[in-house]
């Protein structure tokens, strides 16, 4: 069965604003690299590279998005508002021609149960291509956990780790209109008995809140090879103490860093001490705890 890949990368983001009013949420960095980055990257761990096998959908500060794309993926690029997972897929119907679809949420980070020295590439170890018949849809899920209810299986203790494989059949009969998977492909393959779940033991955070973005990075941050805590990237320039913290290209760092994110460029005067905070510009700064 030929396979192809779908990168969504259209939403707005709303709920990680102010953020994503300065970028895509799939150019937002975790552990100095953009979630698009690190979604390319799990493609090519299964063989999938090039527009011919990549598509990625735009919509949103969708300049960006082809930007950052330069030739790696086939862009589909949506107008406003943007279609959702189901109808971004629908929309690429033509490219897709007969093949089954891997598709992938732009804004999931997965972290295999890697140690230090393994933060710059997050590979997803579940296979969900192997031994597929091409009729099943398959989706990666993560244990349900206290403040992440259940979704799937009987009784309900699997979440979705951000990536589902659909066959052909399912996606050529998708709506060309704004949709969600979950209620076009999802919830009618698990009534019919046709739903797979493939378990991710590794760490699955859904980058949607300045909560769970931050979490992403500090995670990146313990996995980082100088096993300190912290990621610095080599053209930071950092006299203040930092701790826990990702420091992006460029970014002048006078003050104190805690549990924090300075993205590339960014500044943080002498005296200034930012804890639990990302740093996106001088003047964007989202404090995730009170």
């Amino acid at each position: 069965m030929s396979v192809c890949a779908v990168i969504l990368a259209a939403g707005e983001g709303t709920q990680l604003r102010p953020l994503t009013l300065r970028k895509p949420k799939s150019l937002c960095p975790v552990g100095n690299i953009t979630l698009l980055d690190r979604s390319l990257a799990r493609l090519a761990d299964y063989g999938l590279r090039g527009p011919r096998q990549i598509a990625v959908n735009a919509c949103h500060l969708a300049d960006q998005v082809v930007a950052a794309v330069a030739g790696r993926a086939y862009l589909s690029v949506e107008s406003p508002p943007p279609l959702g997972t189901s109808g971004g897929v629908a929309k690429l119907r033509d490219w897709i021609a007969g093949r089954g679809v891997l598709v992938c949420n732009a804004d999931g980070y997965l972290a295999d149960n890697a140690s230090p020295g393994n933060a710059s590439v997050d590979v997803c170890s579940a296979d969900l291509i192997s031994g597929w018949d091409g009729r099943t849809v398959r989706l990666l899920v993560a244990p349900a956990t206290p403040d992440r209810a259940g979704e799937f299986g009987n009784p309900r203790r699997w979440r979705f780790a951000g990536m589902s494989l659909l066959p052909w059949e399912t996606v050529r009969d998708l709506p060309r209109t704004a949709s969600g998977l979950v209620s076009t492909v999802w919830r009618p393959a698990e009534a019919n008995g046709l739903l797979e779940l493939v378990p991710y033991h590794g760490r699955y955070i859904d980058c949607g809140t300045p909560a769970d973005y931050l979490a992403a990075n500090l995670l990146a941050a313990k996995l980082a090879a100088d096993g300190d805590g912290n990621l610095v990237h080599p053209t930071a320039t950092v006299q203040g103490r930092v701790q826990r913290s990702v420091v992006g290209a460029s970014a002048i760092v006078h003050g104190d860093l805690t549990g924090s994110v300075v993205w590339s460029n960014g500044y943080v005067e002498t005296g200034e001490h930012l804890c639990d905070a990302i740093r996106a510009a001088p003047d964007v700064t989202v404090r995730t705890r009170d």
